[in-house]
């Protein structure tokens, strides 16, 4: 189920980032803070054992133990899954950012293909491009709230 929280979003602060990432439903946070409870608690009681209970052999047996499982550990490729997952986001970012409505690129294809140096033509531009920031206008007003601020009502919009 996908949790829309654009609003909120929009609105977050620098400061209050982190009270975005408890609001959102969807969060790595709320998905992984079991996980991240059971792993700390392990890892307190392995590093206080190893610490305060065994004795000197038994922290070399230990070291040993440890330093076998780390050399199989080293055949997964963290940085190429964590590279992956970066350039995943980054790609989602990018898409984004592409597939927002530029009116100057419209803009330079109304000018070429709409035809004719006199009054006429000049009017069908310039109302063709009214058009498109006119849909521009409305597609942002529906997503950020600062544009939605600036043109609370249709009156504002016309003015």
């Amino acid at each position: 189920m996908t949790v829309t929280y654009s609003s909120k979003v929009a609105n977050a602060t620098f400061f209050g980032f982190h009270r975005l990432l408890l609001k959102w439903k969807g969060s790595i946070y709320k998905l992984l803070y079991r996980e991240f409870i059971v792993f700390a608690t392990l890892y307190t009681a392995i590093s206080v054992l190893y610490r305060f209970f065994l004795t000197g052999s038994q922290k070399r047996f230990f070291e040993k133990l440890s330093i076998y499982c780390d050399k199989y550990a080293e055949q997964i490729p963290v940085t190429f899954v964590l590279g992956f997952y970066v350039t995943l986001v980054v790609n989602r970012w990018w898409n984004q950012f592409v597939n927002l409505p530029w009116p100057d690129r419209l803009m330079f294809l109304i000018s070429s293909c709409v035809q004719g140096k006199d009054e006429y033509g000049r009017l069908i531009r310039r109302t063709l491009m009214r058009y498109v920031n006119l849909t521009s206008l409305l597609i942002f007003r529906s997503v950020s709230t600062a544009v939605y601020k600036r043109f609370p009502t249709m009156d504002h919009v016309v003015g």
